[in-house]
């Protein structure tokens, strides 16, 4: 008998719940989907880069309207901070990934 509250109980609890988780939740937000984040994990130099820097790098890549702009972009911001890295007596370390590659597999460029 026991059992049996025990089984009803949690039955009553799963039909009170299951609206509520069938809720479609928040989302990326409007214009969330498709963007990319330029970050200290895909961004080559990103600790050599002041915070303005890191904001017109992100600017540029994403304004890029080709494939070939963007990669003129990334080479250009490639050499400054290989640069930088060599003022200070840093390694830079290569890239992990490709960001115009990844854009142009996503669509991002005519």
């Amino acid at each position: 008998m026991k059992l049996h509250h025990i089984t009803m109980i949690a039955l009553l609890g799963a039909v009170v719940a299951a609206p509520t988780l069938a809720q479609q939740g928040m989302g990326m937000g409007p214009g969330g989907g498709g963007r990319f984040a330029f970050d200290q994990d895909n961004t080559r130099g990103w600790a050599l880069m002041t915070p303005e820097e890191r904001i017109a790098h992100r600017d540029t890549m994403l304004s890029a309207k080709t494939y070939e702009e963007c990669k003129a972009a990334q080479n250009e911001h490639h050499a400054a901070m290989e640069a930088r890295a060599k003022e200070k007596g840093l390694k830079l370390p290569g890239p992990r990934q490709n960001a115009c590659d990844r854009m142009k597999a996503r669509g991002l460029f005519k």
